[in-house]
């Protein structure tokens, strides 16, 4: 029995039919690599050996009505790959939009909270021949980072099937028990709970402190509830758009190496400029900068003064996007400042303050709340918290199998809640910047706008490097 770290549970907690509370990879693959040929049973049949050394893909939540701490995961012994891994054909003619809507149609259904939280969509029929593999992953269960050990872990340096580590075989989140689970979540309740309370009120305090001295400075990341509101920033319904761009990691590089700035103001730069030049074009831009959040993996903090260290390490920086700059070189340079700003503030933070005060989240009242502030459209009733969110994860820089299958792509997709209706995401692998864009389809129809002004902004760029 493991238990999950208020941060995970908070993931369940903010779930409802519209606020999804899960992360995806669109994976395309190359199935002529495939030892013997391409076969869906056979590669569900791998994937199952994989599974059993995959010990996050054979756990599902469990609970008791006496437990008033967070749930815990245990081992499904009743675990069936065929309710995991499914079967679909893309419609004809099999292009990227065609492929982007039917895993729209998937984004946006819940997970069986009564199995491990996890599915596998195989979409067969693409008109370039490949096949692209649709991996759902609740993120209760994974953040950024442990999504692409997992999906790691189902790709090889070589088409053969690899051997499986026996440790991670044998390692389980262990049985039912609701004696347990009511023991040991009445323990963390009443005495855990309030030591780690006296430990957190003093780191947190200097907090707004902080915060305050450096804006009176300038030297502040922005505020939440300080962005101008767009069309991405009210309610959200269960419908899903995505969008997706790949451009090539060499001309990034290029960039960030002609103006002495890092990767990562490249990326926020063309998300500035492509959010830019799409509300533009719907003649909807604000006159002040748009706000990004960007999460951040702590996954090497210190975590001793934590009840439950739990699966998701990470917590959130926010930043300005220079959208109001037309310039491109200008508006670069602009978000590098930004982005230092905001990363010398953020250093400045506790990196677990956000996972101690999740330790704390009210799992029934939360739910409550959240489906009173979804059906009551409440998102419109505040200024927005931030206005895109915007992630960042590096991959191998060097060709992969997903079970037997040449990656030629892949395209990561995190979710959006109620006030905050789009998540871009980028993942950089084997040379390539694979960006993906998740929206609600009632707010943002047409990400594919969003997705292609991507290849003209770094177009812009890589002109002024002549």
């Amino acid at each position: 029995m493991q238990r999950l770290s208020g941060l995970d549970a908070s993931f369940l907690y903010l779930e409802t039919r519209s606020q999804l509370m899960h992360v995806i990879g669109l994976v395309e693959i190359d199935p002529s690599t495939m030892p013997d040929g391409y076969d869906f049973a056979k590669l569900r049949a791998e994937m199952e050996r994989r599974v059993a050394a995959i010990p996050a893909f054979r756990r599902k939540l469990d609970n008791s009505v006496f437990n008033i701490d967070h749930p815990v995961w245990i081992e499904d012994e009743d675990f069936d790959i065929e309710r995991h891994v499914h079967r679909v054909a893309v419609p004809a003619p099999g292009g990227a939009g065609e492929v982007a809507e039917l895993c729209g149609h998937l984004a946006g259904q819940t997970l069986d909270r009564g199995k491990p939280l996890w599915e596998l969509w195989i979409i067969e029929g693409l008109s370039n021949g490949r096949i692209c593999a649709m991996l759902r992953m609740h993120h209760a269960g994974t953040d950024g980072v442990t999504s692409a050990e997992m999906l790691a872990q189902m790709c090889t340096l070589t088409p053969e099937p690899p051997e499986l580590d026996s440790s991670k075989i044998r390692e389980s989140a262990g049985p039912p028990s609701r004696a347990t689970i009511a023991a040991t979540g009445a323990l963390n309740y009443f005495v855990q709970r309030p030591l780690a309370m006296a430990k957190l009120l003093p780191r947190t305090v200097s907090v707004p402190v902080g915060w305050l001295r450096r804006a009176q400075h300038q030297s502040a990341m922005p505020a939440p509830f300080m962005a101008p509101r767009t069309r991405f920033n009210s309610t959200i319904t269960p419908h899903r758009s995505i969008g997706l761009s790949q451009l090539s990691l060499d001309d990034v590089k290029r960039v960030k190496n002609h103006f002495g700035v890092k990767i990562n103001d490249v990326v926020l730069a063309l998300v500035g400029g492509a959010l830019r030049t799409y509300l533009l074009e719907h003649d909807e831009l604000p006159d002040k900068p748009l706000v990004g959040m960007v999460p951040v993996s702590v996954h090497d903090a210190d975590e001793k003064d934590l009840v439950v260290e739990g699966t998701n390490k990470v917590t959130g920086m926010f930043t300005q996007l220079p959208t109001d700059i037309e310039d491109p070189v200008e508006r670069l340079e602009k978000q590098a400042e930004f982005s230092r700003t905001s990363k010398e503030h953020h250093a400045e933070i506790d990196a677990n303050i956000l996972r101690s005060w999740a330790q704390f989240a009210p799992g029934t009242t939360l739910s409550t709340a959240m489906k009173v502030y979804g059906n009551r459209k409440l998102a419109s009733a505040h200024p927005p918290i931030f206005n895109v969110l915007v992630s960042n994860v590096a991959g191998p820089d060097f060709p992969l199998y997903f079970l037997g299958c040449r990656v030629t792509a892949v395209y990561p997709l995190g979710p959006i809640f109620h006030g905050l209706g789009l998540n871009i995401t980028v993942f950089s692998a084997d040379g390539n910047l694979n960006i993906g864009i998740l929206a609600c389809t009632d707010q943002t129809p047409d990400p594919w706008e969003i997705a292609n002004a991507f290849d003209d902004q770094l177009k812009q760029l890589l002109a002024a490097c002549d």
